[in-house]
């Protein structure tokens, strides 16, 4: 068995970090004695998780990059690697979401939905994997989502970029099994972001659809990310390679197993009664 994961003193390296899991993973991480280079588009959230955490323990820096531009990332690897020396932790965290269905949703949107959730943890790994091996270790975590493994209706893109996530963690932890660099792939269920209310739409989507959609998503997502922050770090401390997050995602990856072709039919009436526990606890 592998000796469980060390985090003081390691450099982390998180995307998404200006809030959500992201800011609560750069919170947690703190307390656990890293370093911490945050990265995310929104240069006004990203200072305000970094605020909070300096101190002249820890060394955190901040980089305004979009991880679906592939030069950006490449980029961003230097930065690091000049301003803190190396990098020991990768959290992929930043995606993205898209409203309507398939043939509602246009082939530009769908493409900068890839380009964001599957692309840039495919490039943020191949730019930061340098980095763990000349610091001869590495742990490598990739948030995937509950809908990389069920897909609903209604979710062809974004379960489309997390199948993807957790295929490419899959076969790059096979990879790295004789290596001192781990893979961990997240699976969380409904956490208290704003993913669903910055998604994009589609022109196609009625305004009756988009309320529909975020009354949903406010009944569902409820689990505060700071709570889903320490489910993920308790799983990468014992170098987990797959981390469920919250009884909805535990509940969800069973139905599958127990019917992988025919869930979506009998977990529709059943989510919401289940969500509605987890709100309560």
């Amino acid at each position: 068995m592998s000796q469980p994961l060390t985090f003081a003193g390691k450099t982390a390296v998180i995307t998404g970090a200006a809030s959500g899991i992201g800011r609560a993973l750069a919170q947690a991480l703190a307390v656990r004695c890293c370093d911490l280079a945050l990265a995310d588009v929104n240069a006004e959230g990203l200072e305000e998780t970094a605020a909070a955490l300096r101190s002249n323990e820890r060394k955190v820096t901040t980089h305004i990059v979009d991880v679906g531009d592939k030069e950006a990332i490449k980029a961003f690897a230097d930065t690091v690697e000049a301003e803190h020396g190396a990098a020991h932790l990768l959290f992929n965290n930043a995606g993205v979401a898209v409203g309507g269905r398939f043939e509602q949703i246009s082939e530009d949107d769908f493409e900068w939905l890839v380009g964001i959730n599957f692309w840039g943890p495919i490039r943020m790994t191949r730019a930061f994997l340098p980095l763990m091996r000349r610091s001869g270790e590495g742990h490598i975590t990739n948030i995937s989502s509950i809908f990389g493994v069920i897909a609903p209706a209604g979710q062809t893109a974004y379960s489309a970029s997390k199948f993807g996530v957790r295929g490419f963690s899959d076969a790059l932890r096979h990879e790295l099994g004789q290596d001192a660099i781990r893979v961990t792939t997240v699976h969380p269920g409904g956490v208290n972001t704003s993913i669903a209310e910055n998604a994009r739409i589609s022109a196609h989507t009625t305004a009756e659809e988009r309320e529909a959609g975020l009354k949903q998503a406010a009944e569902n997502l409820v689990m505060p990310p700071a709570r889903a922050a320490e489910i993920i770090l308790r799983g990468v401390e014992r170098r987990k390679p797959r981390v469920l997050v919250g009884r909805d995602a535990h509940m969800l990856a069973w139905f599958e197993k127990l019917m992988p072709s025919r869930y979506w039919t009998f977990m529709q009436g059943r989510l919401g009664s289940a969500l509605k526990e987890e709100k309560r606890s």
